[in-house]
This record gives C-alpha cells, structure tokens and sequence, in this order.
C-alpha cells in the first residue's frame, strides 16, 4: 500500500459540513443534475460533475465569500456531484414509465413514486460504499486511481488557480447556453444535419452541431471515443448496407414494411428497424461480460472489506471515522421496508429483497470499476441491463407478468442503475477526501443530502422533459431507457427479434476476443452515429491539444485541464438551456402554441441553414482549442 500524506493532517480541525456548504451543494446537485439528465436523455451518456463543482464551489466560496477552507470546497463537491449520479441512474430507466403510459399500458408515474425510487436507490448506494472504503480508497492506494477524485483534489489543492478555473466553467456555460438557445430556440440553423450517401446505399452519415457532445468527446479523449465512432461506423457503413443490398422487397422482422420501403424514409429508418436490436444484444453482453471478469475482484474486495471495516470505521482519527455499521445495517433495513411497505413503489417483499442482493453486488462492481476507469466511463446502463434480464425472468417465472410485471422490472432496475451511479459518485468524493484530509463521516453524510435534493428534483424535471417533447422523440430519444424498455418487453412478451439481438452478442464477443472495449464500442453501434460523430470531434480536438509541442509536462497538464474545465461548462450549459427550452415548450404565448413557437423564426423563414450549423459547430470547436490554449499559457 502507498502511503498517503493528506493535504491537511487528522490533527488539524477546519469547517466542513457548514449551512453554506449544503446550500451551495443543494444548489449545484440540482443543476448539475437537471444538466446530466437532459444530457442523458439527449445522447445515452452523462458525464461526472465532480470536477466543475469543485471549480465552481472554489470561485464562489473562496473569491466571493471570502472564506477559506478547502474542506468546506470539498464538501461542496461532494453533495453536488451526488445529484449528477442520481439523476444518471433515473433517466437510464424510469422514462420507460411515461413510454408505456403513452401507449396506454399503465399510468403515469406520480411525482412521489419518482422521488421514492430515486431516493431509495440514492441511499442505497451510499450506505453499501461505505463499508468498501477501507479496502478500495486506503489499502489500494496507488493501485485504484480513481481519477475524477484525484482530479478533485488538484483541483481544491491548487487554491487561487481554482478560481481561475471556474471563470472557464463559467465561459464555457454562457457560450454553451448561448448557442443552445440560438440552434434550438430560435432555430437559426437546424442542430441535427444528416446526409444519406446516394452511391452507398443504406448508409448515412450526419452530426448533432450540439456543444455537449463536443464536451463529452473532449473529456472522455480521442481512445474512448474512437470506439464510440468504431460502433457507428460499423453499423452505418457495414450492417446497414447489407440490410439493404441483401432486403429489397423483403419484409424482415420486426420491421413491417419492405426495406425498399423503409429507405424511402432515409437511412435512419434501418437504424431504427434493426441496428438498434443488434446494439441493444452488443451492450447486453458487454455488461455481462464486465461484471464476469469483475467477479474474482468483488470476491476480494468484500472479503476485505469486512476484514478491514470495523478497525477503521471506529478509527479514533478524524480522517479515519466512518458511518458505524449498526447506522448502516439499520438504514439498508428502513429502505429495504420502504421498497416493500410503501404503496406507491411496485415491488413486493421477494423483489424488495432482490434489490438489496443486488445492490450489494453491483455497489461493490461500480466502486472498483470507477476506480480503473473513472465515473464517466463506468458501464451502470450495462448493469442495468443484466438486472432487466434476470429480474424480468424471474419475475415472468413467478407469473408477475404484463403491465405489472414490466412496472416492477423497470424498478428494480431504476434501484439498481442508480445505486451502481452513486456508488461510483461516492468512491471518487471519498478518494478527493482521502487525499485532501476530510473526515469521511461528514462526506457520507454530504452524499446523503445531495442524493435527497437530487432525488426530490429528478420527479419533476422528467415530467417537465415529458411534457415538452416527450420521450423516444427526436428532441429526446431517451436511447438507454427506450433500450430497457425493449429488453422487459422482449423477455415478458416473448416478442423480441432475437436473431439481431444474438448478432450483436456474437459482435460482443468478436470484439472482446480483439481486445476492444465493448461498451463504448456497443454503446456507439446503439446510437445514432449522428451522437458519436460530433464525439468524436472533440475528442479530435483534445488529440492535437496533447500533440502540441510544451515547454513542459506541467504546461500540457494544464492546457489539457483548461479543455477539460471548458467541456465541463458546454455541458453543463446546454443542459441547463434545454431545461430553460423546455419549460418554453410547454408555456403559452399570446395565441402561439407555445412561447417556444414564438420565439422560433425557422417559422418565418429566418436561418442560415444546415451549412451555417456546420460552421456554427466548428466555431465552437475552435473556441474549445482556444481554452486549452489559454490553459497552456496561464502556466
């Protein structure tokens, strides 16, 4: 074990846990969260806040308040960040919900059932963390490196050079907003541009000129992304010509006209027919085959920490004291009555106990895996999935079957997603914690609070969401929820097209055989490659910031940070405008359907068409180069 020398030794004793920090906290885990949720539903990906909130909490407390402790700074981030996971949990399966009360199968889910879910599965995740501490943060040290949480702790360590950063959060947010409300507010230029290419029939290329997606693909780097793009690529160009050089006429299932037909549609009507059955398959067996090789590391790590909790949770540093374990097992017991005695959430007393041996299995998967690969590329929709299908299986077994069963399936899985989201969320705080010196008790009480106010705001941020453009629509296709919705559908009802959805097992496979990561590879043959093209653009533009020449290590660090920082505020930008943009489409105005009517002048013939988006788009990608420039020479 590396031994860790923490930023402010046990002995020393600073404000942490203050009114200002939980407000402040509250505030960002409700932003942050209404952004990752929009973001979420847009491109089937969210992406960690920790970073921006321990830039922001450092512009706002230590330049405006004027006050000075870091571990107050890291307080902030830690109860902020926990609304990002909640809120990445809950709309990677609860939207299935409102999908299927729009076809007239059950209701719609009521604001309490939402909240009750989302907060079960939020406390869930943080009480089965905690007891991991000691052997994933302290014993392997060095080892996991847990890099949203060291970044964190850079972040806080650096001082005035944090509130330098949160100026770039917050130009990266304005020009994100900004340019959001241009493109789909006032629609100037259409954010979704597609082409079919007429000498390659059935394939299609295209670009969403959003800034998130430039973000995402700037902070997940041109490797991750590149699968990404890999994916789509392989279904644009490969599956789907095929499809149509082999279909004609032919009336394949589970589509019901002929392809020919369906080209006639354009080349995004096979995607939606067949390619996104075989990426549901892909993204299925990725998970799988995640958790299987995990399995010889979640033995070990519960048998450490067992071994290991009880001597540090009762450590008499303040660095060293965690929740006890009888506050723990008597809130996992309050939850697992909660999921079964309460009216509004569907489980019974067998599935309520389903969810808790789950929880504990994939609370221990999430809090390693963060630790390899960091919170953004932690696979929770591949542990949904794998939830969907046992729980579904089981549940259909049992005779629980059609509406009822599919309600109760999604909440298992809801549960599940989000615990696998918070889990990961509260191993990144607690390593910042750990490096910074905060006492780990107050920062699991921190997550507490945020997956609270998370969770009370994600009811009424889906319903806003619903309302406006609905899901599964073109404004918010919902990928990871539609694709849960298919899995309990295919399984209870006996219908799915199985064919495709064992191609892209065997696709998993090959890929797993190659060596290449399979969920971001899955993940980009799912979605439409109009997602993982902007992607891969920004990814791009982090490629040529790393390969320029540098004095130094430290000046391409901090031009690389400076991009980072800058992605962090596009996303979080647009999200907040798309929630601002959805409140418009629902709001009337002066005889207009809506104020967002109004204020759309594609209407009235203004715009600068689908040349003008790409122009716009490589604009902002240039605006992203020029922050990591200004990263590079700030040094």
């Amino acid at each position: 074990m590396e031994e860790n020398k923490p930023y402010i030794p046990a002995d020393r004793v600073m404000p942490e846990l203050t009114a200002v920090s939980v407000v402040l906290g509250v505030v960002m885990a409700v932003l942050f969260g209404g952004a990752n949720a929009y973001l979420g539903l847009r491109v089937g990906m969210t992406v960690s806040a920790s970073v921006p909130a321990a830039v922001i909490s450092m512009g706002v407390i230590r330049k405006l308040m004027r006050r000075n402790s870091i571990l107050e700074n890291n307080m902030v981030q830690t109860i902020g960040s926990a609304g990002e996971s909640v809120a990445s949990g809950a709309i990677f399966t609860l939207p299935a919900l409102f999908m299927w009360a729009g076809e007239g199968l059950g209701d719609i889910p009521s604001l309490l059932e939402i909240g009750l879910i989302a907060l079960c599965g939020g406390i869930l995740g943080v009480l089965l963390m905690i007891p991991l501490r000691s052997a994933l943060i302290v014993k392997e040290h060095g080892v996991l490196a847990y890099p949203e949480g060291q970044a964190c702790a850079e972040v806080l360590i650096a001082g005035e050079e944090g509130g330098t950063n949160a100026s770039v959060v917050f130009s990266g947010l304005g020009i994100a907003g900004l340019y959001k409300f241009i493109a789909d507010g006032l629609k100037v230029f259409p954010s979704e541009i597609a082409y079919d290419i007429p000498g390659y029939r059935g394939s299609g290329i295209g670009v969403d000129v959003l800034p998130a997606l430039a973000g995402v693909g700037y902070i997940c780097g041109a490797r991750v992304s590149s699968y990404l793009f890999a994916g789509g690529v392989l279904g644009w160009f490969v599956l789907m010509p095929l499809i149509a050089l082999f279909g004609g006429d032919a009336v394949l299932f589970p589509a019901s006209v002929p392809v020919n037909e369906l080209l006639q549609e354009g080349a995004s009507a096979l995607w939606g027919s067949f390619i996104r059955y075989i990426g549901a398959g892909t993204v299925a067996a990725g998970g799988i085959i995640s958790l299987i090789k995990s399995l010889p590391l979640i033995v070990r790590t519960f048998r450490d920490a067992l071994g290991g909790y009880g001597k540090n949770g009762r450590g008499t540093l303040r660095t060293e004291q965690d929740l006890s374990m009888g506050t723990l097992l008597a809130a996992v017991a309050v939850v697992a009555a909660a999921l079964w005695l309460i009216p509004v959430i569907p489980l019974t007393l067998p599935t309520a106990l389903l969810v808790i041996v789950f929880s504990f299995f994939f609370a221990t998967v999430s809090s390693r895996m963060v630790g390899l690969i960091g919170s953004s590329n932690n696979p929770v929709s591949g542990m949904a999935i794998a939830t969907l299908l046992i729980s579904t299986l089981l549940l259909k077994a049992a005779g629980k079957t059609g509406i009822e069963g599919m309600t109760a399936a999604i909440t298992i899985g809801s549960v599940i997603c989000i615990v696998a989201a918070i889990a990961g969320d509260t191993s990144q705080d607690l390593k910042t914690g750990f490096l910074l010196g905060a006492t780990p008790r107050k920062q699991q009480i921190g997550e507490l609070i945020g997956c609270t106010a998370a969770a009370i705001a994600i009811g009424a941020i889906l319903y806003l969401l619903s309302i406006a453009w609905g899901y599964d629509s073109t404004e918010l296709p919902a990928p990871q929820a539609t694709l849960m919705k298919l899995v309990v559908e295919g399984v209870m009802g006996g219908n799915l097209p199985w064919t495709l959805v064992l191609v892209g097992v065997m696709i998993a496979l090959a890929a797993e055989v190659l060596g290449i990561p399979v969920l971001p590879f899955a993940i980009g043959l799912y979605l439409p490659i109009y997602l993982s093209t902007p992607i891969m653009a920004g990814a791009l533009v982090r490629h040529f910031v790393e390969k320029r020449r540098y004095r130094s290590e430290e000046e391409k660090g901090g031009a690389v940070r400076s991009g980072v920082l800058y992605a962090s505020g596009l996303i979080a930008g647009e999200g907040l405008v798309g929630i601002v943009l959805a409140l418009f489409a629902v709001i009337p105005f002066r005889g207009y359907a809506s104020l967002g009517a109004f204020i759309d002048l594609s209407s009235r013939g203004a715009g600068i068409g689908s040349a003008g988006g790409l122009i716009a788009f490589g604009l902002l990608l240039a605006s992203l180069w020029w922050a990591a420039s200004r990263g590079r020479d700030s040094n």
